[in-house]
């Protein structure tokens, strides 16, 4: 551990840090309903304001990548902490739909600096085994402070208290990782070659990193587009929806921090095929179930999308190591970019939706539900690629390391998780 450095104190301001982006997520995911309904915004233009969370993620998170070694985590913290603030507050005051627009894009900034900063400095900060501990606990943090927002959200809907306080509360943990990194001292590299950019653009031309950049937009859509509008959505399935998203995100929790014996025992490749199955079944059984069924869905969605995230990234790390912090920076940006990038189709396909279902008689809360259930029929096709994406890799990595025990180099051979 670098010396002088409160490793401890650290990590724990990276958590809250973390639930700053959770509580974002999950209670703007709630207030969606009530944005729409006072300032008259349409899915489409909900779509928008939704995509500026994801686009000023990636933004941050590939400059903050690129720029980690030579300002530091502090500076990018700094400027996580500006972001956010500046954020909450326009969000509160924002008017209407432009200041919506941009408050959103100040708060993804915020949060991918976050992810920026924390993970190599975590990295940096432990050693071996611990800090392989530890990584896995600050990423528990995302789905687990979703849980905390949704019912936080919830619990305020419920009292009649207005999105504007809710927003709010996304301020809490803001102002007390602020509180926790003022005057620390931060960790340096242990790592010398990791902060060669040269190193890391040549290890990321590779066809497996590039296989990984393309397929983690499909992997991050599966997972934040269901999640995203399931307010909207699933608002008229007698199922609630902020329990709904509570219960995935806390399943998603608990599998993640027992995650390293799935691994073990099925392989990263053998984790992924399986994640696009089950995430192709919950999201199927969502567009056609109500009522308490909608909970047997997200068990069975949460099952799925649980392992896409982290696999993900350890699939580069290990398989693809001179990459280095840049390529894990670009590949969570992808996720994230991708996510941007359909959340207005994806509203589209709500309005367009709403439109054919009229136009058919229903009315009312038939015909909310009918368009939801429509539009995630239509996202089922994000996970059946990725089924037939990852039988693909599977049957690839299994034949090199075929070939590996029959003579090849080991630097040949793809290596199993080492856990």
């Amino acid at each position: 551990m670098n010396q002088n450095v409160n490793a401890d104190r650290l990590f724990l301001g990276s958590c809250f840090a973390l639930i700053t982006t959770a509580f974002s997520f999950a209670i703007r995911a709630g207030i969606l309903p009530q944005l729409g309904e006072e300032f008259g915004l349409s899915a489409e233009q909900l779509g928008f304001i939704n995509s500026m969370w994801f686009y000023g993620f990636p933004i941050a998170m590939i400059i903050g990548g690129l720029v980690y070694h030579s300002v530091g985590p502090r500076i990018i913290m700094m400027v996580a902490f500006l972001m956010h603030t500046l954020g909450i507050i326009m969000t509160i005051y924002s008017g209407g739909y432009n200041g919506l627009l941009l408050s959103t894009l100040f708060i993804g900034i915020g949060n991918g600096c976050t992810e920026a900063a924390c993970n190599p400095m975590i990295a940096d900060a432990y050693a071996g085994q611990k800090m392989n501990k530890m990584l896995s606990r600050f990423h528990m943090w995302f789905p687990g402070g979703i849980v905390l927002g949704s019912l936080i959200s919830l619990a305020m809907t419920t009292m009649g208290l207005g999105w504007q306080a809710q927003i709010w509360i996304i301020l809490i943990p803001t102002i007390i990782y602020a509180i926790l990194f003022w005057g620390q001292a931060f960790p340096k590299a242990q790592v010398e070659g990791a902060t060669s950019l040269s190193e890391n653009f040549r290890g990321m031309v590779n066809p497996l990193f590039i296989f990984i950049f393309l397929a983690m937009a499909l992997t991050a859509i599966s997972e934040f587009g269901p999640q995203q509008w399931t307010a909207i959505i699933l608002s008229k399935s007698g199922a609630e929806p902020l329990l709904i998203l509570a219960l995935v995100t806390g399943l998603m929790a608990v599998g993640r921090f027992f995650g390293g014996p799935v691994i073990a025992r099925f392989g990263q490749t053998g984790v992924l095929l399986g994640s696009a199955i089950f995430t192709t079944i919950g999201i199927y059984m969502f567009s056609s179930v109500t009522g308490s069924m909608a909970y047997v869905a997200a068990i069975l969605f949460a099952l799925g999308v649980c392992y896409f995230w982290p696999t993900m990234l350890g699939f580069v790390a290990e398989k693809v190591p001179l990459s280095g912090a840049l390529g894990l920076s670009l590949v969570g940006g992808m996720g994230m970019f991708s996510t941007a990038i359909f959340q207005p189709i994806i509203g589209s396909w709500i309005d367009n939706h709403r439109a054919d279902m009229a136009a058919q008689g229903l009315s009312g809360d038939a015909l909310e539900l009918a368009a939801g259930q429509a539009t995630l029929l239509n996202m089922t096709t994000f996970p059946i690629i990725l089924i037939v994406a990852f039988t693909i890799l599977l049957f690839w990595v299994r034949s090199r390391n075929a070939k590996g025990k029959h003579g090849l180099p080991e630097s040949e051979v793809l290596q199993q998780p080492q856990l």
